[in-house]
């Protein structure tokens, strides 16, 4: 076989449009509400690839007609001032999402940082009320990578009903989410990691396969089940996945490629989940 064999699902592609949609409706909310939906991103510290990924979603933003409020704080906050910048723009009206910008210093206590966002303006999914939302399939915001995996599944007309799912990862903002959604849509789903016994024959049962382990190459190629739909989350230095993917584009039938493939969907899904929050916050 060669490597053409497998479909390419196209992130880029997608979230453009997904950014269209998502202006057409900030336009609209704007032209009947007179108030622009607002993002707000803190920042704590000064790390090279957090400011490039702050600098990055306050640019879509703009793009996609939502408003965004920067608060940079220095690398020695403490988790109560942190708390404090959170909890003052969880109450102010004129915001209607806020995304902490992840990692923070490790003397910080990065959880109750994240639960000091009021969970409608949650748009990042990363507190509990949207992790018990997700769970119970109930209305609220999805973590944005799997929320962004979903939607590209829909995307591809991958029909989750009674398919083998694994997921290997088990982040609080990646894997853990992403199998809740896939059970929720009717997938059997099998939680693996870096340390499962035999991941080799957990990945081989898989119709459908989400690598978030954030490590490079971690998954073979020839694990990959003949005809499986393959997602790459992970994003490894030199623009390397968590799956070898010479080798599984010649047995799956759809794969992501890295980069363009799941990382353009994060950002697509925040945006259209700030824009959520914000018809929501006025019953629209």
């Amino acid at each position: 076989m060669s490597t053409s064999t497998a479909r390419l699902m196209d992130g880029t592609a997608l979230a453009r449009r997904t950014v269209e949609e998502t202006a057409a409706r900030a336009a609209e909310f704007t032209r009947r509400t007179g108030t622009t939906p607002c993002l707000a991103t803190v920042l704590v510290g000064a790390d090279p690839a957090s400011v490039t990924y702050v600098k990055m979603k306050q640019n879509r933003c703009a793009k996609a007609g939502i408003r965004s409020r920067h608060v940079e704080l220095p690398a020695e906050t403490t988790t109560e001032e942190l708390v404090a910048a959170i909890t003052a723009l969880s109450e102010d009206p004129d915001v209607h999402g806020i995304l902490l910008q992840h990692p923070v210093g490790p003397h910080i206590d990065e959880r109750a940082a994240f639960e000091a966002i009021a969970p409608e303006k949650d748009v990042d999914g990363v507190t509990m009320a949207s992790f018990a939302a997700m769970g119970f399939g109930l209305p609220g915001f999805v973590s944005c990578t799997p929320g962004g995996i979903m939607r590209l599944l829909d995307a591809y007309d991958v029909d989750l009903t009674g398919k083998r799912a694994v997921v290997v990862g088990r982040s609080a903002i990646l894997g853990k989410p992403a199998g809740l959604l896939l059970l929720g849509r009717d997938a059997t789903v099998t939680y693996c990691h870096s340390r499962t016994t035999d991941l080799s024959a957990a990945v081989r049962e898989a119709d459908v396969l989400v690598a978030a382990v954030g490590k490079p190459n971690f998954i073979k190629g020839e694990d990959i089940k003949p005809g499986a739909v393959v997602i790459d989350a992970g994003y490894n230095p030199g623009n390397v996945g968590d799956v070898d993917f010479a080798g599984a584009a010649e047995r799956a039938s759809l794969i992501t490629p890295v980069p363009g493939g799941v990382g353009p969907m994060t950002i697509a899904v925040l945006l259209a989940q700030t824009v959520d929050a914000a018809e929501r916050r006025l019953g629209l």
